[in-house]
């Protein structure tokens, strides 16, 4: 059954771009045995806290951030959320709790300042949860990705799952699955002995005062495990000042931009829309469909950018394999973005072979480069030497004359647009001055006396009306240049 409610949520937080977080209750069930034992450092050995940072909207860019920390740290350190969110993507926050989950190492959150929705249940895994003084935790009911209330079925089946999804994490904290359900389900009552915390119709929120109050017998704070003014001050109370060492996690250059992405992503989305329609609504293709098509993949990609991180020399690569394809394709015989795009191609190739550390900073020494730079042109000498032994069996050799037409065509040329036995007219066209009939980007129609042609433009683009004068005649149609005589 509970496969099931998971299935179904899933499908509910991918059809809303992932429902958000929110609120109310749990009740107790089975999973990751806390670690007990206090963490315990001297000045000669230090307790290794890596501080991950849990900002702005939650998204797959934090989960990224935070999966890569937990990788860094070991069971011996001690794994800090520092947190600060008003909530995000309930189907991203799940993979977070899972990921904390199997974390064999000792886990907290420092709310500094707020953990709403996702946030909160985030929180809830980690074994401690710390506050700033002004800190506040809560209001964690799962809604649309607009913010609208859910359909009353699908709610129940979410917080169903939420309860079990909690109480299974949180076994063995006295409150803690009570208090989360308060905070998601509105119709959950929070009581403990003749005291109700939170009554029927409302979601919960705690500012840390609230959490750290005591209930019980024995007395245990409702949520909090301690407050602090900074983190700083929180591990000096708890490791001892200088007892500890703070590693803290840097977001990278692709993390932050994979954040940008998700936050714009409306915007995006947008544009990538209206610069498909103008190329609908323009002849050929070029220039807007590129970039139409380029904005929907980096909407629909881009919180993949977030592993990006230490492929620079690859995507340097990348953009210069683009722009030499861009000079060939679109923009022949301008040179510029050919050479820019050999020149980001061979620099790439140098750096993909320097011997370079990550997260070091990059030393731009002559012993770095030496060896690559080496090796790049003992490359490009077998290169040199290779062909200059083919260039003797090219064409002649007979595997090459398999591969090649070295005989003449017996058939008349054929010109684009044009039957066989037009063709011939082209060849006086040379010099001739006509009209664009269809707007050439850089490919379209022209009109030379009555009739149209194919025809294109060596450089830039022109709109229908622009007066053309025809420079070179080919099989594939006229190239012409904007008549400046005009």
């Amino acid at each position: 059954m509970q496969r099931l409610l998971l299935v179904l949520f899933c499908l509910l937080s991918s059809a809303a771009q992932a429902a958000h977080l929110g609120g109310d209750s749990v009740a107790p069930a089975a999973a990751k045995t806390p670690v007990e034992p206090a963490l315990v450092g001297t000045a000669e050995k230090p307790v290794r806290v890596v501080v991950i940072p849990v900002r702005e909207q939650i998204a797959d860019p934090v989960f990224y951030i935070l999966r890569r920390g937990l990788k860094s740290a070991g069971k011996n350190d001690l794994v800090v959320l520092d947190m600060k969110t008003p909530g995000g993507a309930l189907g991203t926050a799940l993979e977070m709790m899972d990921a904390l989950d199997k974390f064999e190492g000792r886990t907290a959150t420092y709310v500094n300042d707020e953990a709403i929705s996702a946030g909160a249940f985030i929180s809830a895994v980690t074994d401690d949860i710390y506050f700033a003084p002004k800190g506040i935790i809560g209001a964690a009911a799962a809604v649309s990705s607009q913010g609208a209330d859910i359909p009353e079925t699908m709610r129940l089946k979410v917080n169903s799952f939420l309860e079990a999804k909690v109480g299974a994490y949180t076994e063995g904290k006295r409150y803690r699955a009570e208090v989360l359900t308060a905070m998601f389900d509105k119709d959950f009552e929070f009581k403990i002995g003749e005291r109700v915390i939170k009554p029927k119709g409302k979601l919960l929120s705690l500012t840390a005062t609230q959490a750290a109050e005591l209930f019980g017998e024995p007395p245990v704070p409702l949520l909090s495990s301690g407050s602090a003014k900074s983190l700083e001050a929180l591990l000096d109370e708890k490791l001892g000042a200088g007892n500890y060492r703070i590693e803290r996690l840097e977001v990278t250059w692709s993390e932050q931009l994979a954040q940008y992405i998700t936050d714009y992503s409306a915007i995006l989305l947008g544009l990538g829309i209206l610069c498909l329609y103008i190329e609908f609504k323009t002849p050929g293709f070029g220039f807007f469909g590129i970039t139409g098509g380029a904005l929907l993949l980096v909407v629909f990609f881009g919180h993949y950018v977030a592993g990006l991180s230490g492929y620079e020399a690859a995507l340097v690569f990348g953009l210069g394999l683009l722009l030499l394809l861009a000079e060939l394709v679109f923009f022949p015989g301008v040179i510029l973005p050919a050479a820019t795009g050999v020149l980001l191609m061979f620099g790439a190739l140098l750096w993909s072979m320097v011997d370079h550390w990550p997260n070091q900073p990059l030393d731009f020494s002559g012993e770095m480069f030496a060896k690559p730079a080496t090796n790049l042109l003992l490359g490009f000498g077998i290169a040199l030497m290779l062909a200059l032994l083919l260039a003797k069996f090219i064409p002649k050799g007979w595997f090459f004359t398999r591969l090649a037409v070295t005989g003449e065509a017996g058939s008349t040329s054929q010109v684009a647009g044009l039957p066989p036995e037009a063709a011939a007219e082209t060849g006086s066209l040379l010099g001739a001055r006509g009209v664009v009939a269809t707007g050439l980007f850089p490919g379209g129609q022209i009109e030379i006396g009555g009739r149209r042609y194919e025809a294109r433009l060596e450089l830039g683009t022109a709109v229908a009306g622009t007066k053309v004068v025809v420079v070179r005649v080919s099989d594939f149609g006229l190239i012409v240049e904007v008549d400046k005589e005009s």
